[in-house]
C-alpha cells in the first residue's frame, strides 16, 4: 500500500531550464494551485485512513445535489477532480478539512512518482506497438511488409497463447513514472518542474506524490 502524500496537478507542457553549471535540463511543468482537503477517511467510519483532495474549481450548476452537499459540508467550492491519498492516522490532524495544499509539500531535488493517463494512439500494428522489425522489402516479397507474421502454436496446444504480441489498441493506459527528480519549485506561481517527460497530453490531470521506493527502503511507508 502506498502511504505517500501527494497532490493533483495539471500538466502544462514541457520546457527547459539551465542549471548553475550551464547544463540544459528538460522539465515538465505541473500546475498545482487549487488543491484542497475535502474530507477525511477514518478507521472508525471507513475502516481506513486517507485524505480526500479536490482540485480545480468548477461551477455549482455542473454539480449534482449530493456532491454539492459534500462540498458545502467541507466548506469548499466544488472541484473537478477528487482523489484520495492513504496516510497514517496521525497525519489527519496536520491537514484539516478545508485546508489548502501547496507546492511546498515537495522540495527541490526530491524524488517523486507521477501517475497519469498516457496518450491514446488508437489501433496500431505490431511494428509501432511492439517495435517489431517487419519483413524485408526486397524483390520477390509480396504484400507482407509490416505484418505480424505467424501466430500459431503447431498442433499442440493448437491455440494462440494469452499475451501474444499482436495488433491492438495502443496507449490510453494508466502509467506511473517512478523516481523522477523535482528540478525546481515555484511556490509563488504554484508550479512544480519535474525533470524529464511524464505521461499524458497537455492540460491533462496527473497525480504527483513522494516516491515510494526510497520510503520503503527507509521503512517510512507505513500506515501506523
Amino acid at each position: 500500500m502506498n502511504f505517500q502524500l501527494g497532490l493533483i496537478a495539471k500538466k502544462i507542457g514541457m520546457t527547459q531550464i539551465f542549471a548553475e553549471d550551464g547544463t540544459r535540463v528538460p522539465v515538465t511543468v505541473l500546475h498545482v494551485a487549487g488543491n484542497v482537503v475535502t474530507a477525511h477517511r477514518t478507521v472508525e467510519r471507513d475502516e481506513y485512513t486517507a485524505l480526500q483532495v479536490g482540485f480545480e474549481e468548477k461551477k455549482e450548476s455542473r454539480v449534482n445535489k449530493p456532491e454539492l452537499g459534500l462540498f458545502k459540508k467541507a466548506g469548499v467550492t466544488p472541484r473537478k477532480e477528487i482523489r484520495e491519498f492513504r496516510v497514517a492516522p496521525g497525519k489527519l490532524s496536520e491537514f484539516p478539512v478545508g485546508g489548502d495544499l501547496s507546492a511546498t509539500l515537495f522540495a527541490e531535488g526530491a524524488l517523486v512518482d507521477v501517475t497519469g493517463i498516457s496518450k491514446g494512439k488508437g489501433y496500431q500494428g505490431v511494428i509501432k506497438r511492439h517495435n517489431m522489425e517487419g519483413e524485408k522489402n526486397s524483390h520477390g516479397q509480396h504484400e507482407f511488409f509490416r505484418h505480424g507474421g505467424s501466430i500459431g502454436c503447431r498442433k499442440t496446444p493448437g491455440r494462440v497463447h494469452r499475451g501474444k504480441r499482436m495488433t491492438g489498441h495502443m496507449g490510453d493506459d494508466r502509467v506511473t513514472c517512478q523516481n523522477l527528480k523535482v528540478a525546481k519549485i515555484d511556490a509563488e506561481n504554484s508550479l512544480i518542474l519535474v525533470r524529464g517527460p511524464i505521461p499524458g497530453a497537455a492540460n491533462c490531470y496527473v497525480t504527483i506524490r513522494h516516491a515510494i521506493k526510497p520510503a520503503i527502503r527507509a521503512n517510512t511507508n507505513t500506515g501506523a
